[in-house]
């Protein structure tokens, strides 16, 4: 399973959502961002050498912490190199050695967002209650239908009045939301680029995490059982 992670809007907590729902899914976390990259790296070759041919996929996938990274150069030689168009077999040929993959998109909705999009299986969409990063969201809602993948649900991130707001949003996006509100916890793993449960196994988001990877792979099943009664 690819799980594309979007919303059209940065500064809405996306990475942080796409790393922590990686952690939960064990996924590899791809971070999709060609020209400002956001998610923590360590060493050897990047996204960037393996959309310029320079690098195998499985050869650029590294262990960050507790997390499966296949990470992205912060070079604009790099990005500008890169090769989008073989960006969905890239992924594939991850996700047939690793099961599954959570990509963090960029923002905006330039063409690299539509490839992401388009090679996934399914899209979560990150907001905010900014008027600005829920039209993005929309926007991108509408994108992810043009390109027939399905949205499996939307985080709603950093609430402070989560009735009201969560109403806003699941009628402008009409897809289940995941409530995430604002927690030390939160701020602390993303300065450090960690999983947010080695800073709280307590946190309310990790539970809330946890529970969208649960939902996730559940369809997951369902899918597949459904392609194998055919």
């Amino acid at each position: 399973m690819i799980v594309a992670v979007t919303g059209g809007k940065g500064g809405v907590g996306k990475s942080t959502i796409a790393l922590n729902l990686g952690h939960q899914l064990e996924a590899v976390v791809v971070d999709g961002d060609l020209a400002m990259a956001d998610l923590p790296r360590g060493r050897g070759p990047d996204l960037h050498d393996v959309l310029a041919g320079r690098a195998a996929p499985l050869e650029a996938v590294q262990q960050v912490g507790p997390v499966e990274m296949l990470p992205c150069g912060r070079s604009l030689a790099g990005a500008r190199a890169a090769d989008l168009t073989t960006f969905g077999q890239v992924v594939e040929t991850v996700a047939r050695e690793f099961e599954h993959v959570v990509v963090d998109g960029p923002a905006g909705l330039a063409s690299d967002v539509g490839v992401q999009l388009h090679s996934a299986d399914v899209a979560i969409l990150v907001t905010t209650s900014d008027d600005a990063a829920l039209a993005d969201a929309v926007k991108t809602r509408h994108l992810a239908r043009k390109l027939e993948t399905p949205v499996g649900g939307a985080v709603l991130n950093r609430i402070s009045d989560p009735d009201r707001q969560v109403e806003i949003v699941e009628r402008a996006l009409g897809v289940p939301v995941t409530e995430i509100p604002k927690e030390p916890a939160v701020q602390a793993a993303q300065s450090i680029g960690r999983p947010i449960d080695e800073i709280s196994s307590e946190s309310v988001a990790v539970d809330r995490i946890s529970s969208l990877a649960r939902t996730l792979e559940r369809e997951e099943r369902r899918v597949r059982r459904s392609c194998g009664d055919r």
